[in-house]
């Protein structure tokens, strides 16, 4: 039985803020449950957490990293080789889902749409159009909706300006769906549940996710059957499709504009994280509690089937 967990938060993304809150969520339900559990803030001294990994080793270690470097197949890679037993998804998975063009290829061949979409270089961007606007414009290699923006006709260059930049020169040109957010959570082999996300204002971007009074969130999602089942099963797909295990979350656009005459309109795979937050308005852990399952009791599933890829 697992006994000792060690949980690594923080990181040096742009994500290290929402990382300690959902590692220190995290490692309290574990204490509640009975594990002995070490806290690591994991920083850009790999010596530090070799040494944190080693002193002595844990049973499990809860990666509750987000963003580049502990999402992106990394810390991952160097759990392997000290075969440590991980939560969340492993090498590969976790590389081919924080690349988001290479998560649209790779899932479409398993017949999962997504809008259209181009890699372009930022320079590009900021000379002048490269797909007819609205269109939305993402890191290429980010999470949690960071410097996500949409461009509308009519908006003044540069779309970026270099002083305030910090996520790479490759972007993501997609075009912008309108309509509704959906997320769908799985766990295992099981799609939890659809939850809508209206935002108050604007899109859901990174400050509506992780601020408090900033989103709705509607579950089950008030849609259609037929959406609603496209969505389960669309992401049960993304998940089996590039490898993950234990927990994952895919985003999808839901353009309700047609849905006339009987049709329910258009379902749309927007991405997909690997190591979903786990902080106290994250919606993981909100599908978990709908369905019956304490913020405890996931954890501790997610720690019982840790596990080392190779």
């Amino acid at each position: 039985m697992t006994h000792q967990v060690t949980v690594l938060m923080g990181g040096t993304s742009a994500e290290r803020e929402v990382s300690l809150v959902s590692g220190a969520a995290c490692a309290g339900a574990l204490r509640d449950v009975g594990y002995d559990v070490n806290e690591v803030d994991v920083t850009s001294d790999v010596g530090a957490l070799l040494r944190a990994l080693s002193t002595p080793p844990p049973d499990v270690v809860f990666n509750a990293l987000h963003g580049r470097w502990g999402e992106d197949g990394c810390v991952q890679g160097l759990l392997e080789l000290l075969r440590l037993p991980y939560t969340h998804s492993g090498v590969m998975a976790s590389a081919l889902a924080m690349n988001k063009q290479m998560t649209k290829h790779f899932v479409a061949a398993h017949g999962v749409t997504s809008p259209e979409g181009i890699v372009v270089r930022r320079e590009d961007l900021n000379r002048g159009e490269v797909m007819d606007p609205p269109y939305v414009v993402k890191p290429l290699r980010e999470g949690s909706s960071v410097g996500v923006r949409i461009v509308r006709k009519g908006d003044n260059r540069p779309v970026f300006d270099d002083t305030e930049w910090a996520y790479g020169e490759d972007l993501l040109v997609e075009r912008f769906i309108p309509g509704r957010e959906l997320t769908v959570s799985v766990m295992g082999e099981r799609a939890l549940a659809v939850t809508e996300i209206q935002p108050r204002e604007g899109f859901y971007d990174y400050e509506a996710k992780y601020t408090e009074e900033r989103a709705d969130h509607l579950i089950p999602a008030p849609v259609p059957e037929a959406i609603s089942k496209a969505a389960l099963d669309g992401a049960l797909k993304v998940h089996q499709a590039l490898g993950c295990r234990g927990v994952s979350r895919s985003d999808f656009r839901y353009d309700d504009t047609g849905a006339t005459n009987g049709k329910a309109g258009d379902l749309y795979f927007l991405e997909v994280n690997t190591q979903p937050g786990m902080t106290p308005l994250s919606l993981v852990p909100e599908q978990a509690a709908h369905l019956g399952m304490s913020f405890a009791e996931l954890c501790k599933w997610m720690v019982e089937n840790a596990a080392c890829d190779s």
